[in-house]
């Protein structure tokens, strides 16, 4: 899309124009946040948004996985589950089914990344805003060693001379560029130490974000006894690459702007070496998901049920963005467990044809774990017909047009289509796969597992006002403490949405025939 190309020149000319590393430390105490904006006036839109403002609020402290803070969240969920008639659907007659964790976490304090000059010269790079590292239980740590750049490192570019090296590369993610594993395999086949991937800053449909908000990783199960050594995989902002190339002979700017416009790239060999300390701790956690089951009312039926599903967790705190540590998650993903709540309460009880299973999923931002876990070890005895899930669907703008992340992999779409047609919604598939969005929601372990699933998005035509208000939301508020009850919101979008909910779960629950998976393709 045209688009695509303008924001690709301004990202890039205001990349390579930044200065070489990220601005002071902001402070680590927090604002207080503006007052919300006046509510929604139909009732049942201002009962969710009040939802939302509980769960949402900085009291929740962004309900990151394994936290206390995520516990009360979860115990506030199942009591309205529980308080609008569903049954407990989780471990031992209980709402709550347990998900063992473990932990990686590279900490802030005790780490330290730098460019050391020929002559010595130590400059360092600042974790989390110039530069982050992949967590993992087999990281070193400590590592040292020379610089290579190799351009968008594909399997033509990497030779056995970058044995015992570090590879600096451009991490494209657009189509003919190599893919992030195939890079990794290349360097770990040649012998390579480890990789630091620039950010790719042509790829404008999902731009680059600073700072994160901390470098962990969680896995399902206990903490490992043994584990094999890892590869330091690293991530680069693109305006501190002036540091590593420094003394190069080479222009970071305009590597930079042959790399956006996914022109041909150099290799070389740099004079400066790379020194990192990683500060590593683990632990064992424990977050649960929330299942309450609401009985089907056809005893035909009763055997199969229909799963409606959200993530409860959230970023919890992390780097200050702008003095605020709160990732908050309103819309991503508290908007829609609170969609959930408001379906479970104005049933009150009233069973559709098949049971309805409401599940509220932990770890979703930390790989789909809740989801996971419970797809292989379900609590309930019916056959899981299909997964309607909702994530941060964004309602910033009039809902015209709903994409359907998995459209072509059930006949499920032809469900939504009968619901969203007389409401005036044009259902389309998503306008950008790079992004792989079927695979980062919670209905992808449904559809891994041969269970029909789907999950939703707010749609756009290209160029529109409300890309732009799109586009502008994912920048500044996406994984980010932006990411509050003050933020823009269409309520009447956000109504229409929920009512768009409410309808197809009950057209799916109450069919004749379950959904099914859409044929192999060819």
């Amino acid at each position: 899309m045209a688009i695509h190309h303008a924001l690709a020149a301004t990202a890039l000319v205001a990349l390579v124009a930044a200065p070489a590393l990220a601005a002071p430390p902001a402070r680590t105490d927090h604002p207080v946040k503006a007052a919300a904006k006046p509510g929604p006036k139909d009732p049942d839109t201002a009962a969710w948004w009040a939802r939302i403002a509980t769960l949402s609020s900085d009291a929740m402290r962004g309900r990151d996985t394994g936290s206390a803070d995520y516990a009360r969240a979860a115990a506030m969920v199942a009591a309205a589950f529980k308080a609008a008639g569903l049954q407990p659907a989780g471990d031992a007659g209980t709402y709550l089914q347990s998900v063992p964790i473990n932990e990686t976490k590279v900490e802030t304090q005790g780490s330290s990344f730098a460019v050391v000059a020929a002559n010595n010269r130590r400059t360092p790079l600042r974790f989390l805003h110039d530069i982050s590292v992949r967590a993992g239980p087999g990281l070193p740590r400590d590592i040292s060693a020379a610089l290579v750049f190799r351009g968008y490192c594909g399997a033509d570019a990497i030779a056995d001379d970058v044995r015992g090296k570090l590879v600096i590369c451009f991490a494209g993610r657009r189509a003919g560029m190599p893919a992030a594993s195939d890079r990794e395999a290349t360097a770990r086949s040649h012998g390579a130490i480890g990789l630091i991937n620039i950010d790719d800053i042509g790829f404008t449909i999902e731009p680059p974000r600073w700072p994160e908000a901390y470098a962990r990783s969680l896995a399902l199960g206990p903490v490992p006894a043994i584990v094999p050594a890892q590869m330091p995989i690293m991530r680069l902002n693109a305006a501190a690459l002036p540091v590593l190339f420094a003394g190069s002979g080479h222009s970071a700017r305009a590597i930079l702007a042959d790399a956006g416009a996914a022109r041909p790239l150099p290799g070389f060999d740099l004079p400066s070496r790379f020194e990192a300390s990683f500060n590593i701790s683990q632990r064992d956690l424990n977050s649960p998901n929330i299942l309450a089951l609401l009985p089907g009312t056809d005893p035909s039926l009763a055997a199969q049920a229909l799963v409606v599903s959200a993530h409860l967790d959230g970023y919890g705190i992390g780097e200050p963005v702008n003095g605020d540590a709160i990732y908050n998650g309103a819309f991503d993903d508290a908007a829609y467990v609170a969609t959930l709540v408001r379906l479970a309460e104005r049933r009150k009880g009233r069973g559709f044809a098949r049971p309805v299973l409401f599940a509220v999923f932990t770890g979703e931002e930390k790989g789909l774990l809740g989801a996971n876990w419970f797809v292989g070890h379900k609590t309930i005895p019916q056959t899981v017909i299909a997964d309607i899930n909702l994530d941060a669907i964004r309602p910033l703008f009039p809902l015209k047009i709903l994409t359907l992340i998995g459209l072509d992999k059930s006949n499920l779409v032809d469900h939504v289509r009968a619901v969203a047609g007389p409401m005036g919604v044009d259902v389309r598939a998503d306008l950008e796969p790079e992004r792989g969005m079927i695979g980062r929601t919670d209905a992808s372990p449904f559809l891994k597992s041969g269970i029909p699933g789907v999950s939703f998005m707010f749609g756009y035509d290209p160029g529109s006002e409300a890309e732009g208000r799109y586009r502008l939301w994912y920048r500044t508020r996406y994984h980010k403490p932006a990411d509050d009850i003050t933020q823009p919101i269409d309520f009447k979008a956000a109504s229409d949405f929920n009512r768009f909910f409410y309808a197809l779960t009950q057209r799916v629950a109450d069919a004749v025939d379950p959904p099914r998976l859409a044929p192999p393709a060819g």
